[in-house]
């Protein structure tokens, strides 16, 4: 990796690690706070019927079209432009759609509230499609301290409107307004930072040109939508208790889950794109980013699986036990799922987005089958299914990625074999102490020392390089202070 394009890389997953890790820390305090003494789970039940739809929005309106804009090496203001409105237009046309299919989602959830909170929370659609090419041009030029700095300005500010209207007694509005200004806040911190203004200019053969790529990415984020979400619509139907439990769960799995992959997502993607067309180079770059960060993600996902139930019942209360199940098998699901966006970030910055999609394609007839398998079982065996086919999926996304840049599979599972066993024994020892330990406070606190000893010294004894950068890192710091 070039000295110039390293560091740019290392600056990338600087600021986008800063810029999850800091959303979410703060989302998951506020969310805990909101959870615990606030709301029930029927009204994340409510919020979560209706995001579904919200989320499935935000992919039609993108359209794959800010991935295209990052991967043009000679993207110029009329791609912008027309991109732009584009976005705009579709946004436009989806909520109204959607504005006039409330009535028949809320009978579908039998919940008549639904309506006017759907309609509401709706107007983040337009919101995000005003800004998405800010995010590709800041994007493009790797400055991705400005995007961290504005949306952890939207994240704290939303989060205080949240908690005002909380303590004066305002219930699932809250969780709607709190999604409105933080979008509101996005927009105007993007046009500020950029200080752009769209030409008005539309060319519809840049669109047509943009979607033989853009498209394959659009279906396959719509599925990722649709099933990530499958269990809403089943849950749906029986109680919104039950899908406010499910909502709650993958929330707190995407604390870690959604971090992890969109900081990936954010910096792996533009150094990709630079390199396309050196195999050499981008099979190093590759490796790189999967040694580092399997470290991180297996031994902490699997942690948290052994740990769950003490985590739960002392930040939630056990209001929110019947959530445990729930966040166990969604962190089963997510263990190889950073490995798996790396691999499909890879692919798509080299113009593969339809082989992308044919692997959502297959990775979703898997979840299927899995699901209907196990239907009659309940539903906790079908989300094992889904756990089972989300890391079969993965091992299946390894053959895509030998074939397009020759880096063979026996190396694939090197980078990551040793950080899964040391994430198997972690959580394992942990787990051990729930049969020693009866207070949930005492036994949780031990597990997290446990979990913290073991890692630095798995650390200290398989991964010294690791160590001295992250000291001389620190050295760096203090001297500048």
């Amino acid at each position: 990796m070039g000295d110039n394009l390293k560091q740019r890389t290392i600056g990338a997953i600087k600021w986008s690690a800063f810029d999850r890790f800091g959303q979410q820390a703060i989302q998951f305090v506020i969310g805990l706070i909101l959870a615990r003494w606030f709301f029930s789970s029927f009204d994340y039940g409510q919020l979560g019927s209706i995001a579904v739809f919200s989320a499935l929005a935000f992919i039609l309106v993108e359209s794959g079209f800010t991935q295209a804009l990052i991967r043009k090496q000679d993207a110029d203001e009329i791609d912008f432009s027309t991109v732009f409105f584009f976005n705009v237009f579709i946004a436009i046309a989806i909520y109204a759609i959607l504005f006039a299919a409330m009535p028949l989602i809320a009978a579908y959830f039998k919940e008549p509230e639904l309506i006017v909170l759907g309609r509401t929370l709706f107007i983040v659609i337009i919101l995000t499609s005003l800004y998405l090419v800010p995010i590709a041009k800041l994007t493009k030029k790797m400055d991705f301290r400005s995007i961290a700095l504005i949306n952890l300005t939207a994240v704290l500010v939303s989060s205080v409107v949240a908690l005002i209207m909380a303590f004066n007694g305002v219930k699932v509005w809250t969780l709607v307004v709190q999604q409105i200004v933080f979008h509101f806040v996005r927009l105007i911190g993007y046009y500020a930072v950029l200080k752009w203004i769209p030409r008005v200019i539309f060319k519809f053969q840049i669109i047509k040109g943009f979607s033989r790529f853009s498209f394959n990415l659009l279906f396959t984020s719509f599925l990722n939508v649709i099933f990530n979400n499958l269990f809403v619509f089943i849950l749906g139907r029986k109680s919104m208790q039950e899908v406010g439990n499910y909502t709650y769960a993958n929330k707190l799995n995407e604390t870690t889950n959604y971090t992890f992959q969109s900081i990936l997502n954010s910096s792996s993607y533009p150094v990709f794109a630079k390199v396309q067309n050196d195999d050499e180079r981008f099979r190093r770059i590759y490796r790189e980013f999967a040694r580092k960060i399997s470290i991180i993600t297996f031994p902490v996902i699997l942690t948290l699986i052994a740990i769950a139930q003490p985590l739960i019942l002392v930040l939630l209360s056990d209001k929110w036990a019947a959530a445990i199940p729930y966040y166990q098998l969604l962190c089963a699901s997510s263990i190889f799922a950073t490995l798996y966006t790396l691999t499909i970030s890879a692919l798509n910055a080299r113009g593969r987005s339809k082989e992308t999609f044919h692997i959502e394609l297959i990775k979703k007839s898997i979840i299927l089958i899995a699901i209907a398998a196990c239907f009659q079982f309940g539903v906790l065996a079908m989300l094992g299914g889904y756990a089972l086919g989300n890391i079969v999926s993965y091992f299946i996304s390894v053959l895509f990625l030998k074939k397009e840049i020759k880096h063979f599979i026996r190396h694939q599972i090197t980078d990551f074999i040793l950080p899964l066993i040391i994430g198997i024994i972690i959580a394992a020892s942990c787990y051990v102490l729930s049969f020693i330990i009866s207070n949930i406070y005492i036994l949780l606190i031990s597990q997290v020392l446990l979990a913290g000893i073991l890692y630095l010294f798995s650390i200290k004894k398989f991964y010294p390089e690791l160590i001295d950068k992250a000291v001389n890192y620190i050295k760096t710091i203090l001297k500048k202070q």
